[in-house]
């Protein structure tokens, strides 16, 4: 298993939930952002394998993150992170690019199974 996963969130709690799930199922967090200007900076360094995007950010939000990372990566492989009650918002995020989704507060066997997900969609994609 295993994967290189940039990690969104303007809240620190939440990210350090996200890393702790993540790197207990094999995951590696190779950098975290807490804005959607500064997630579209970093994923141009890092270009990671994937990345966990919250939707609600000051600066820019997960949406429009979203959709400046695919301008400059199509292949941008990105599931989002979403309260209840932001549906409208999930809809505008996966018709933006992003893989799939995670409600919030985050179940730890929800969120390995879409990571998982979007990784081996992604590697079918390229055929691997």
């Amino acid at each position: 298993m295993g994967g290189r996963i940039f990690v969104v969130d303007d809240a620190a709690f939440m990210r350090i939930m996200l890393k702790d799930i993540l790197t207990e199922n094999g995951y590696q967090i190779v950098g975290e952002a807490e804005n959607g200007r500064d997630a579209v900076e970093k994923y141009k360094e890092l270009r990671p394998d994937l990345t966990t995007m919250d939707i609600t950010m000051p600066e820019m939000d997960g949406v429009n993150a979203v959709k400046e990372i695919r301008k400059f990566d199509a292949e941008a492989n990105i599931v989002m992170c979403s309260a209840m009650g932001q549906q409208a918002m999930v809809i505008d995020a996966i018709q933006a690019g992003a893989r799939d989704f995670i409600i919030k507060p985050f179940q730890p066997e929800k969120v390995v199974e879409a990571v998982r997900k979007a990784l081996n969609t992604q590697d079918n994609e390229r055929g691997l």
